[in-house]
């Protein structure tokens, strides 16, 4: 009689397990009881019983229990001990464990036996009936007596699932699961598998698994391989593993996998994209004249066979104990495992993942030519097969990014070693290519920047477009372009604005204030917020000799500034400004007064559109003068040393435009 804490037994079995564990093990018990009885030919029947509540939907009632019945050695004296034994090495010659029963209680509520065997001893057929036990001893309720039948066999009823949803109504779902989990026993070579039926219990449904593998209607077929063994380790401990490859038809939303294998018995499985992206898409069979096959889809299964496997395969089988990852304390991991065997399942498609690969390349490379031309060096250098299948932009820019660190990361550290390299002669021979390095590097960090300027150019020039109502884009819009508005450069970095639409120069200044007061706490003249005309105030370092800038905007198409009655006139609005800021009247955002002398230059910007109302007036009432390309005017008003234009903004866009159209040419974006 056993005593085993059953209970803490059964909390203690690992997530990695599923529904299907205890399925497959007894399914695994009732081949291994077959197996050795020679020359039987192996019947075992897996049969489910459903719950008698008939569901709301008329849809099938949910799977309640699982028999699975056999017809070889049965419950021998020697089997029953085995089953009471914790650890049992009875059958570790097979990859036993000792321990699969215990998974059996994890996801049903109970199991019970009904075996007829032979004994030995006595001569006379014998029959066995016992249930597991849940508190301390193994078997409970065990009943020997005569048998009137002559046949040896078994039948395991696994009883009422503790959670139903975890298989499905249908048969053949779980009939698809079984096979893949139980396909080493029916591809062995030289070897015949019993017959196993996963039927209903009213006989009203069948499917007999060995014909997934055998037969006109199969739907797995193993793929020949040019290379099948392969072998991983180092020194002392290198290991041999198998692989085989299966096609398996009509997969209903299932990926290629990698299943690794232990004693016979599907342990884990996981993705083959992991490792290649292109096995992410199920695959088709080709018609004769080339093209794609929809009703003959399939997926790839490689199944790893190995003595590393058998030897590390868990209690529970529901993974292995060596690391995913490398390990100190292990040779080989699973990871490396399954990178091999996907690189060798690679071969068996190849045409079909060199298409894909192409495909994801020509995906790449067009993104990178169309909108990150900065990343052309990167790309033109890098392995793209680790990329995503059918990446999008994000992915795209994500991966580049993160190599474009990691190839930074390597300049700096090989910039370093250099440095701390006291060999002159070494220095010199290392140190050209170190700096084309760096000058690569950068060209990049330039391309991406000016091609940033060419994007907000295409957005400033579609926003003094009309638009479909027939009105032009607010005045806030083109405000925000060229600078956020309600904020100054302490909230606003120099690489978040596009102040160097109107001058280059506005790039390099210490302090630039949007639409915001220049004194706290205090009420200034302000242009109305509800119209655009509110002001951009710019200078250097707080020193009385650097210029001050003061930006007017216009919404495009307005011209009612310039009527007699109005109160927005531009050029009286920068005056008074610029009168203010002389007068002391505002300071800079640490409170201190701003730096003013009388040779301060002023420089004040309108910019709105030039209409023939708004020449007239510039030209008759304000004195101002054209400029050569007629798109602008200017003035300048010596008694407060102001200097002032007024610019359309197709000509802001123009000389923009001129002004990069050099660097977009010579970094390759025109």
């Amino acid at each position: 009689m056993s005593s085993v804490n059953i209970k803490r037994a059964i909390e203690r079995i690992k997530e990695k397990t599923t529904i299907f564990t205890p399925i497959v093990e007894v399914i695994v018990n009732a081949i291994q009881a077959i197996d050795t009885q020679e020359n039987l030919k192996g019947d075992i029947k897996v049969i489910v019983k459903r719950s008698g509540q008939l569901e709301v939907d008329g849809s099938l009632p949910s799977i309640e229990s699982i028999e699975i019945i056999d017809n070889g050695i049965g419950f021998t004296d020697e089997n029953r001990e085995s089953f009471d034994t914790l650890y049992s090495d009875y059958k570790i010659e097979q990859g036993g464990k000792g321990f699969g029963r215990f998974t059996c209680l994890k996801y049903f509520d109970g199991l019970h036996i009904d075996s007829n065997y032979f004994d030995i001893q006595e001569r006379i057929y014998k029959r066995r009936t016992f249930s597991m036990g849940k508190k301390k001893d193994i078997i409970i309720d065990e009943k020997i007596t005569h048998s009137e039948s002559k046949n040896t066999g078994t039948s395991v009823t696994l009883s009422f699932i503790k959670n139903r949803n975890l298989l499905n109504k249908t048969l053949q779902p779980t009939a698809r699961s079984l096979v893949e989990k139980l396909l080493p026993y029916f591809i062995t070579k030289d070897y015949t598998c019993p017959e196993i039926t996963l039927m209903e219990e009213n006989s009203s449904d069948s499917i007999l698994l060995n014909s997934f593998t055998k037969g006109p209607a199969a739907t797995i077929h193993e793929l020949t391989l040019d290379e099948s063994v392969f072998c991983l380790g180092q020194g002392e401990q290198v290991y041999e593993f198998e692989i085989k490859v299966f096609k398996i038809y009509s997969p209903k939303k299932q990926t290629s996998k990698i299943s690794l294998v232990a004693d016979k018995r599907e342990v884990v499985d996981n993705p083959i994209s992991n490792y290649i992206p292109e096995f992410i898409d199920e695959f088709y069979d080709r018609k004769t004249d080339g093209s794609d096959n929809t009703e003959r889809n399939y997926i790839i299964k490689s199944y790893v066979f190995g003595k590393y496997l058998d030897n590390y395969v868990s209690l529970e089988r529901g993974e292995f104990e060596f690391p995913k990852d490398s390990d100190i304390l292990y040779p080989i991991s699973q990871s490396q495992i399954e990178s091999k065997a996907a690189e060798i399942t690679k071969n068996v498609v190849l045409n079909d993942i060199s298409t894909r690969l192409e495909k994801k390349q020509k995906r790449i490379l067009s993104y990178v030519e169309n909108d990150a031309p900065w990343h052309k060096n990167i790309v033109n250098n890098i392995d793209l097969s680790g990329f995503p299948y059918n990446p999008s932009d994000e992915e795209i820019e994500t991966r580049l990014q993160q190599e474009k660190f990691q190839q930074e990361i390597k300049i700096k550290n090989e910039v370093n070693i250099i440095l701390k390299d006291e060999n002159v002669t070494q220095f010199n021979e290392n140190l050209s290519e170190i700096v084309a390095k760096i000058s690569e590097s950068s060209k990049n960090d330039l391309i991406h920047y000016i091609t940033m300027r060419r994007k907000v150019l295409e957005l400033f020039k579609k926003s003094l477009e009309v638009n479909t109502s027939g009105k032009y884009s607010s005045e806030s819009l083109l405000h925000d372009i060229i600078f956020p508005r309600k904020k100054d450069s302490d909230t606003v970095q120099y690489y978040e604005h596009n102040l160097w639409i109107i001058d280059e120069r506005l790039n390099f200044s210490s302090y630039i204030s949007s639409d915001l007061p220049l004194k706290k706490g205090k009420r200034i003249e302000r242009p109305d917020l509800i119209v655009y005309n509110r002001r951009v105030a710019f200078r250097g370092d707080n020193e009385s000799s650097n210029p001050v800038t003061i930006f007017e905007f216009k919404k495009p198409d307005r011209d009612d500034f310039v009527n007699p009655s109005s109160k927005e006139d531009p050029i009286e609005q920068i005056k008074r400004y610029v009168n203010s800021i002389k007068d002391g009247q505002f300071t800079t955002p640490e409170g201190r007064s701003i730096s003013i002398a009388d040779n301060t230059p002023f420089y004040g910007y309108v910019i709105c559109d030039i209409s023939k109302k708004v020449e007239t007036w510039l030209y008759n009432q304000k004195d101002f003068k054209k400029m050569p390309d007629g798109m602008g005017w200017f003035d300048y008003f010596g008694n407060i040393n102001l200097y002032i234009e007024v610019l359309s903004w197709e000509k802001l866009l123009k000389d923009a435009d001129m002004r990069n159209k050099i660097f977009f040419h010579k970094l390759g974006l025109s």
